[in-house]
């Protein structure tokens, strides 16, 4: 797995704000392929998923 262009790839994804993050992550639990993920394998969009959830898992909590 390459760990650089992951986190470039969820860096990139969070740049586009909350409310596209959150269409994002649900894009993937639906199997939507999605453009900005060409370039990674499997593996790596599972990791991708897993970051993104794990970063709007803190700002979901602040806002209860």
């Amino acid at each position: 797995m390459d760990k650089l262009k992951v986190n470039q790839c969820v860096e990139a994804l969070c740049l586009n704000g909350c409310e596209a993050v959150r269409a994002t992550i649900s894009n993937l639990e639906t199997g939507v392929a999605l453009e900005q993920l060409n370039d990674l394998d499997e593996s790596e969009v599972a990791t991708v998923l897993n970051e993104l959830k794990s970063i709007m898992s803190v700002y979901d909590s602040q806002n209860n």
